[in-house]
């Protein structure tokens, strides 16, 4: 905040709550720009060096490694954080059980991605051991408690710090494996070190902010108690990431691997900005359990204006995108990658479901609905592979971004299936529609009046 103008400064320096969460947003921004202008670079220069065949086989793996995440995380992200605002006297407790949870949970979902990956592709030995190596992975996922306690603190600086660096160094690694022409192994390889280096990281400015993990202990009932409510998140997690990445396996298992490569280029462009909406909401999401205990009338008003600014910052995106797909892929990727230009074009609509989406999530939590987030998530899912069954073989790739735009649609507004959301799908489609301009009009209407 110390480098904005004094004038704008000197209007915020006696709301402190606000300055903060300000603050926090703008070093989540700062990750996620570096990581987008960076790690969108280092990208590229991959995809043009393995081409579509070789790059199709990473993301293959990538994705199918990601769908067991929910596994590894158990769905404590919200949990942990909310359990820290809301008790910080017992948090030792919280993040040492959290810690083992997921160091278990990432262990095991090693061991099933080894079974399904050889079920799956049983003559593949390239993509079984790319899998593998990928999985363990999932160990070091162990290190998001440390996140999880930033976020609970408005300190996301000191993650973004330990990512950074890793991220800098292991982008110039690959940068030189790319110019002394490394095989596709190494480059995974690098990936799972990247991994283990930003968990090394996170203990680090853990201890450094100090934080002391002698002082964390381990509780059964805890354990239990953290499974009860994060139990819906899991799978809600593990539907959630089947049908963000089912697409790719699909056409992988459907089409083959060079199509998932032309796949790949596309949504990477399309999603490549999700981090927008993940920084606000990470940032806002202690002020909205607070508004919580205010009263529902601050409550209401504050989900509205978040739910209002991520529509119109996806819909900004998606309409620019749409016209310029074609010459983004062919000034990114090549020529080789031509085909990625028509699946941009419909992908980039999916961030706006996307984005209310996960502010849509984070609200259910607060309010401990996380039943509801399985229902929807699992809705969603299950539509998206029977989408993408229909159309796959008929309309090949371009087919598997529609599958996926409308199960995003749907998902979002299953919540009006349930009674206790109900209003919240009215606050939904109000941003999906600018609610901003009818918010604008009513008042106009109301002051005439």
């Amino acid at each position: 905040m110390s480098i904005l103008p004094r004038f704008i400064y000197s209007r915020l320096e006696h709301r402190p709550k606000l300055v903060k969460i300000l603050d926090n947003i703008g070093w989540l921004l700062f990750d996620k720009l570096l990581k987008l202008c960076l790690g969108l670079f280092v990208v590229i220069l991959l995809a043009r060096y393995l081409q579509p065949e070789q790059f199709g086989q990473l993301n293959y793996a990538i994705a199918f490694v990601g769908l067991f995440t929910a596994i590894a995380t158990l769905g404590l992200n919200g949990i942990v954080v909310r359990d820290i605002i809301q008790t910080p006297n017992s948090s030792h407790v919280t993040l040492g059980t959290a810690f083992i949870m997921q160091l278990i949970g990432g262990v095991v979902a090693v061991a099933i991605i080894f079974g399904c990956i050889t079920l799956l592709r049983p003559d593949d030995a390239e993509i079984k051991v790319i899998a593998v190596i990928l999985s363990i992975g999932l160990i070091f996922k162990s290190s998001e408690i440390f996140k999880y306690w930033f976020e609970s603190q408005l300190e996301s600086r000191y993650t973004v710090i330990a990512e950074c660096i890793v991220l800098v160094f292991v982008s110039v690694v690959k940068i030189l494996m790319i110019l002394y022409e490394a095989p596709l192994i190494a480059f995974v390889w690098a990936i799972l070190v990247e991994s283990a280096l930003v968990m090394l990281a996170m203990i680090y400015f853990y201890i450094k902010r100090g934080g002391l993990i002698a002082s964390w202990s381990i509780s059964f009932n805890r354990a239990i108690d953290l499974l009860s409510d994060s139990w819906p998140l899991i799978f809600a997690g593990l539907a959630f990431v089947l049908y963000m990445r089912v697409d790719q396996i699909m056409i992988g298992q459907m089409l083959g691997d060079k199509e998932v490569g032309i796949y790949s280029a596309a949504i990477r462009i399309s999603e490549v900005w999700y981090f927008v909406a993940t920084s606000i909401i990470i940032s806002v999401f202690p002020s909205i359990i607070e508004a919580k205990g205010i009263g529902n009338n601050v409550y209401s008003r504050r989900l509205q204006d978040i739910y209002n600014i991520l529509a119109v910052l996806a819909l900004c995106f998606a309409i620019l995108v749409t016209f310029l797909s074609d010459i983004i892929i062919s000034l990114l990727f090549g020529p080789n990658y031509s085909a990625a230009g028509p699946v941009l074009a419909i992908h980039v609509w999916s961030g706006l479901f996307i984005f209310l989406g996960h502010a849509s999530n984070k609200r259910l939590v607060v309010e401990n609905l996380q039943k509801i987030v399985l229902y929807r998530t699992v809705l969603g899912a299950t539509i998206n592979i029977f989408a993408n069954w229909l159309l796959i073989p008929r309309f090949g790739i371009v087919g598997a971004a529609y599958a996926s735009l409308i199960s995003y649609f749907v998902a979002l507004f299953s919540v009006i299936l349930f009674a206790k959301t109900k209003g919240d799908a009215v606050m939904l489609l109000k941003a999906a529609s600018l609610g901003i301009l009818y918010s604008a009009f009513r008042k106009e209407r109301n002051n005439l009046s």
